[in-house]
This record gives C-alpha cells, sequence and structure tokens, in this order.
C-alpha cells in the first residue's frame, strides 16, 4: 500500500496508550502518532520516549506514521526518537521551503543509519507554503504526499474554515500534488466536526471532487465515513468497467472513435475509467 492508496489516517495520541488496540480496530486505513498539537510543551520528552514503544505496538495491526513537532529546537529531538524503519511515513507541519524539508529528509536518513528513509507527507498550513507549493514538492525525492491543514491556514488568514473561503488553496495543493504524482491529504474545511456527519460527509465528496485522494480523521466516527467518500461508489464503478469495454469493442472492430450513452469516449474517458478501477 502506497501513501496514495490511503483513505483515512487517523490521529492516535501517543500517551494515551489505552486506545491503541481501540484504534487499530476502527478501520483506518492507517495511524499517526501525534507529537505536535496533542502534546503540551511540558509532555514533550514524554511523548518522545513513548514513541518507539507505541509504534511497536500498533505497526503490525495499520501502517504507522509520526507527526512531529515544526519548531526547530523540538524537530531534531523529535526525529531522534523515532524508530524510522518501523514507519509508513513522517508528516513534517507547517512547511514554508524546501530547505525545512531538505533538511528534515538528511535527519531522517542519518537516523535510519542509512537504511531507506520513510516518506515524508508536507503539511501545508500556511499562506507563504501554498505560495512556495512547487518547490516544496520538489524538494526532496522522499516527499509522497502534501496535506492541507485547513484550520492552520484559516487562522493564519484571519478567515472561517469554510469551504467557500478554503476553495482556492484546497485546489492549488491539490493541483500541485497530482502534478507531481504525489498523495494529497485534506479536507477544504473544518475538520473539527465529530457530530454531524452528514456535514461531515459532504465536506469529503468535496475534498474528493477538487482531488484529495484522503484524509487525516481526529474522530473514529469521521473514519467510515472517509473510507467511503474516498472510494469509488457503485454507479462510478459501472460506469468505468461500461467505458472499458466499449473502448476495448472498438478497437477489436478497428474503429477509432465510440460513443456510450450519447457521449464520446476518448483517450482521457478512458483513462480515468481504468483509475477508478483500479482503485475500486
Amino acid at each position: 500500500m502506497t501513501l496514495r492508496d490511503l483513505r483515512s489516517v487517523l490521529f492516535v495520541p501517543v500517551l494515551s496508550t489505552h486506545l491503541f488496540a481501540k484504534a487499530a480496530q476502527r478501520g483506518a486505513d492507517a495511524l499517526v502518532l501525534d507529537l505536535e498539537d496533542a502534546i503540551p510543551p511540558d509532555r514533550k520528552q514524554a511523548a518522545r520516549d513513548k514513541v518507539a514503544e507505541a509504534v511497536g505496538c500498533l505497526a503490525d495491526r495499520a501502517p504507522v506514521l509520526v507527526r512531529v513537532n515544526a519548531d526547530p529546537g523540538l524537530l531534531r529531538a523529535d526525529i531522534a526518537a523515532l524508530p524510522v524503519s518501523r514507519l509508513a511515513g513522517v508528516m513534517l507541519p507547517k512547511v514554508e521551503s524546501a530547505a525545512q524539508v531538505q533538511a528534515v529528509a538528511g535527519w531522517l536518513h542519518e537516523s535510519g543509519r542509512g537504511g531507506a528513509a520513510p516518506p515524508i507527507i508536507a503539511l501545508i498550513e500556511t499562506p507563504l507554503g501554498v505560495l512556495r507549493l512547487e518547490s516544496i514538492a520538489t524538494a526532496h525525492g522522499s516527499v509522497a504526499a502534501l496535506g492541507f491543514g485547513a484550520e492552520d491556514y484559516a487562522t493564519e488568514m484571519s478567515i472561517a474554515p469554510t469551504p467557500e473561503s478554503l476553495d482556492w488553496a484546497a485546489h492549488a495543493v491539490a493541483n500541485c500534488a497530482h502534478a507531481f504524482g504525489l498523495a494529497c491529504w485534506g479536507l477544504p474545511g473544518s475538520v473539527a466536526e465529530i457530530h454531524d456527519m452528514a456535514s461531515y460527509a459532504a465536506l469529503v465528496a468535496r475534498a474528493r471532487a477538487i482531488g484529495f485522494t484522503g484524509t487525516v480523521c481526529i474522530h473514529p466516527a469521521q473514519v467510515p465515513h472517509a473510507n467511503r467518500g474516498f472510494s469509488p461508489s457503485a454507479a462510478e464503478l459501472e460506469w468505468a468497467r461500461a467505458v472499458v469495454a466499449a473502448a476495448e469493442d472498438a478497437d477489436v472492430r478497428g474503429l477509432g472513435a465510440v460513443a456510450l450513452d450519447g457521449r464520446m469516449i476518448d483517450r482521457p474517458v478512458i483513462e480515468r475509467a481504468r483509475s477508478l478501477l483500479s482503485r475500486g
């Protein structure tokens, strides 16, 4: 499984060991242990001391990622504590430059003692990060995904985290991710909704329509909606199968063009159909 295959990535507090077993049973495609927002300043070292044990408890049940701190004063110590060979990825928050990514990639390589370093998920959470998307996405070969941090971005912009206000930035992140073959995680709105699941599901649908491939989940209740929303629907798969069948029939008959349900089928349509089938 690659990062592009992940639809739901559930946050798990690294110090809440009593939640590990339940977290692994929630159906998320991957789990992320948080060293950043979920950990108060006076507990950062305690979290680092526990992270290797936590990864060991979870890694056999699901792919495990870790979100480190953006603060340079905390970041280096975070990375030194990571069992890098067992991680499916490292989430780097508030990325605003290629230099940040390159430094982290180097430290991960050092921590892995020359072994393969885990991929980096660069979280775009500020206006400057959006402006520098291309240089961040291409900063290092270990960058495998871009993530859009809607809440932090909205705070930086002094706006509410609504789909309307975040639409442009969300499109920019998704476009850049696809331009360079990266996974794209996030929602064009607040991730904080944990009760109104109809609204959350609508936000997931909007994210997928923009081009996002998955999202982080802050509560287990969000997981099934993320999994469903970032998967092709039965109707989409039926359409895709019909398109591919019509295209293959046209090839056999030597036809250069073919129509299905009153619409012409050309190469981009066929490729999109095959892509849907590969995810179904």
